[in-house]
């Protein structure tokens, strides 16, 4: 489903230049549920917006779905990133003044799609996430694990291949993010592939199978386990504050 091979990103200023991704190998298999990890700098946001065909790299080859999207043009990149690729945001990125139906209906509007295959797929969505009852509503009127819900009801109407989700629990209670993580969960079981970065190990324990970044490489799968202590070792010093 994605198969990245030897990435290079590199970000230049007059004076410096920093790689975010060196030598990024990783391959994704379909129906997987893959969490990325590692710590704040790492490259794990420069790795999902290459993912997702927002940026594009300096050196390497990326295949996605088969076919390889390394030397697309803009064009061709928007074209294969609307039909292909999902998107869930940790800050829900819904339009506050849109209820719940037109929120779901704007990407479908840029595929072209006519106006009952757009209310079918919007409302299969929606009840996918257990908001069907909620379409009229403002996103002002839900709370933040049901605005959540919207954005992944989102990102299912296009049917993507794939999902990409930057930290989508982020801003919510722990009670909230577990039943995003339940859906998201579901979701793959009913076959969609789902990449998820974050920075919670219980959360990452969740997915089929986890790596962990560091200094813009894939490195060692034992340093998951390394990472989930650190991270629960400065949440206990949070807690004890």
């Amino acid at each position: 489903m994605l198969t990245m091979n030897n990435i290079t990103k590199v970000f230049r200023t007059d004076l410096v230049q920093t790689y975010a991704l060196r030598e990024f190998n990783l391959n994704v298999g379909e129906g997987e549920f893959v969490a990325v990890t590692g710590p704040s700098g790492s490259g794990k946001t420069t790795f999902l917006n290459i993912a997702g065909l927002l940026e594009t790299f300096d050196g390497g080859s990326y295949s996605l779905d088969g076919e390889d999207v390394s030397h697309l043009n803009d064009k061709a990149r928007s074209r294969f990133r609307n039909e292909k690729i999902g998107f869930i945001f940790q800050s829900f990125n819904l339009i506050p003044d849109l209820n719940l139906f037109d929120n779901v209906d704007v990407p479908l509007r840029y595929r072209g799609f006519n106006s009952s295959e757009r209310k079918r797929r919007i409302e299969q969505s929606l009840e996918m996430v257990g908001l069907a009852n909620r379409m009229k509503h403002l996103p002002s009127q839900l709370s933040g694990g049901q605005q959540q819900r919207v954005a992944i009801a989102r990102a299912l109407a296009g049917e993507p291949r794939f999902l990409l989700a930057d930290e989508p629990t982020g801003n919510l209670d722990t009670k909230m993010a577990h039943s995003v993580m339940d859906l998201l969960k579901d979701i793959n079981e009913k076959g969609t592939t789902i990449v998820m970065v974050t920075h919670d190990p219980s959360l990452a324990k969740q997915a089929k199978r986890n790596i962990y970044v560091r200094d813009g490489r894939v490195s060692e799968l034992h340093e998951v386990a390394a990472f989930a202590e650190e991270e629960s070792q400065t949440t206990a010093k949070a807690s004890n504050g």
